[in-house]
């Protein structure tokens, strides 16, 4: 009898328990929000990270929780995604924050800032050194909150018409160049100009431009940029660690529940590392296919570059004496930087250059 009376309880809690997730789930909103991107569908690597954030947000809840993506132009402007976010017209953004840095060069700091921080070091600062938070008070006052969003890596240094041998070859030079780093190159002497990324191509090709820069050979490949300009520059000084970002309001964020705010910042994350995987592993191969195609491919040489490193400071020193807001960002982000080459320099270089050298076996 208490044998029988124990089995017939049990069955009962164990459908008890059977229903409680469904229940939970069932308890919370279905919500369907928009999201959009400042990027074409054919990137995938970076318009993708969008579409893996989406799906692991409604994974994660249920499907209750789902984020439909655009292409940059379906909904607004490419670079106007920030905006859009800020005025409610979708709920989440996907973009690079330097290209709003003409509201003010502090936005910089949440992507890439010419010699600035590595992948890896942009994510240690934002994550562990105190970069995050730093980040939010700024966006507070623009209504937003910010989410890491992927990383590019060092990027290439972009597609020239003619060789750039010199600093005076920079002077008069029409460049497309995202961000802060067209201050830099203006001080130089350089043109520059901000076009979003399906644009780019014909403006090369129409000599609108002389050159331009995106991300690297997997990008660069599919957008076909060696075809009217080949010679092909390395490094991207401009973006050492091109951090992307997911834009929430702040209003719709505080509205979300717990659950959901979890789903968002854990899918945030895997969009984050999923990006830099794709491209080192795409990249190497993309650039063998553009070599073979008859790409120039060149390096900006040690006097280009220390001009373009000492430019690079007295912009940064200038913008940090005349705005309170860059200064208390920039104070602490170079202490930061200087520390994290130093050590840099004890570890990762060595190797990395002795593997660079070392014969094949």
């Amino acid at each position: 009898m208490e044998r029988r009376s124990f089995l017939k309880k049990a069955a009962v809690g164990a459908s008890a328990g059977a229903l409680a997730a469904p229940a939970l789930a069932q308890s919370q909103p279905t919500l369907n929000w928009r999201l959009a991107s400042s990027f074409p569908k054919s990137l995938d690597t970076i318009f993708g990270a969008a579409e893996i954030f989406s799906k692991r947000v409604s994974e994660l809840t249920n499907g209750k929780f789902n984020i439909r993506v655009f292409a940059g132009g379906e909904i607004v402007p490419a670079l106007q995604v920030i905006d859009a976010v800020q005025a409610g017209t979708v709920e989440v953004g996907h973009t690079a924050s330097y290209y709003y840095f003409g509201k003010d060069p502090t936005f910089a700091f949440d992507c890439a800032v010419p010699f600035g921080l590595t992948s890896r070091q942009q994510t240690a600062w934002l994550l562990q050194g105190g970069g995050m938070q730093l980040m939010r008070d700024f966006f507070r006052d623009y209504g937003v909150m910010n989410f890491v969003g992927g990383n590019t890596g060092t990027q290439m240094g972009g597609w020239f018409r003619k060789e750039i041998n010199t600093v005076q070859d920079i002077s008069g030079l029409k460049i497309r160049i995202g961000g802060y780093g067209g201050r830099v190159m203006a001080k130089l002497g350089a043109v520059p100009q901000q076009i979003a990324g399906g644009d780019v191509y014909p403006s090369l090709e129409k000599g609108t431009i002389d050159a331009a820069e995106w991300v690297g050979p997997y990008d660069d490949e599919k957008l076909g940029f060696y075809k009217v300009a080949p010679y092909y520059y390395s490094p991207g000084w401009w973006e050492p660690g091109a951090q992307l970002s997911f834009f929430i309001g702040t209003k719709q964020w505080e509205t979300l529940p717990k659950e959901y705010q979890a789903a968002v910042e854990a899918a945030s994350y895997e969009a984050h590392v999923v990006m830099q995987a794709e491209y080192d592993a795409r990249n190497p191969a993309a650039l063998a296919r553009l070599l073979r195609n008859g790409v120039k491919l060149r390096y900006f040489s040690k006097e280009i570059m220390e001009a373009c490193s000492k430019a690079a400071d007295e912009v940064n020193e200038a913008e940090a004496a005349k705005n309170p807001k860059f200064k208390k960002i920039y104070e602490p982000w170079k202490r930061f930087r200087q520390d994290q080459n130093q050590w840099d320099s004890v570890a990762e270089a060595p190797m990395q250059n002795f593997m660079i050298s070392r014969k094949s076996t």
